[in-house]
């Protein structure tokens, strides 16, 4: 019983976790710019003018967050606990993430991939 409820526990995080990652670069409009958006309007109330930078580390945590969901939630499908090692999974998940969006960065800022007018004129 307590393997069944580790296997539903992990396949959740992967479900979740695939939402949130950017291997569902699709699903970002839903999922990652939201939270994006909502972090960086947290953090122009404490620093006006970084909506957008910190709308840029939102999208990066939303992503790492991702990776890890799916690393965990797979581990708790196909490893026993004897063989995790979250100082191997960590830094992958760091590297993966944080190349991504500094790809998607990018890309914004030759103009490969459009910002919205309303979002580059925000001043919160």
């Amino acid at each position: 019983m307590v393997n069944l409820l580790k296997k539903l526990r992990g396949g959740v995080l992967v479900g979740i976790g695939y939402m949130l990652s950017p291997l569902s670069w699709w699903n970002d409009l839903f999922f990652n710019l939201p939270i994006a958006l909502v972090f960086g309007y947290a953090v122009s109330w404490i620093y006006p003018n970084w909506f957008l930078p910190g709308t840029v580390i939102g999208y990066w945590f939303s992503n790492v967050l991702g990776i890890l969901m799916m690393q965990f939630g797979a581990i708790d499908i196909f490893l026993t606990e004897d063989r995790r090692n979250i100082r191997r999974d960590l830094p992958i998940a760091l590297g993966s993430s944080t190349l991504y969006t500094l790809v998607i960065s990018a890309l914004v800022y030759l103009h490969v991939l459009k910002v919205p007018d309303f979002l580059m004129n925000l001043h919160l």
